[in-house]
């Protein structure tokens, strides 16, 4: 698991609703990332949907309206 300092804000537009979030990461993690890392690896101080909005740039309120809801979780 990193170590969740030097935190840097990201910003990041959601490409369905257009609501702009600030995600507080690492810029070192999101080059890892970048990279080839997987990104629960290097992220793993961030939600999973925190990581997906990086991901695909879907927030977790489209996300849920596109696929529903996991309930699949552990």
């Amino acid at each position: 698991m990193k170590n969740a300092t030097n935190l840097k804000p990201c910003n990041i537009t959601c490409d369905h609703c257009g609501t702009e979030y600030n995600i507080m990461v690492n810029p070192e993690d999101i080059i890892s990332w970048q990279a080839g890392a997987y990104i629960q690896d290097c992220m793993s101080y961030l939600s999973a949907a925190e990581r997906e909005l990086l991901i695909s740039k879907t927030c977790n309120g489209c996300w849920i309206n596109l696929f529903g809801e996991n309930n699949d979780e552990v």
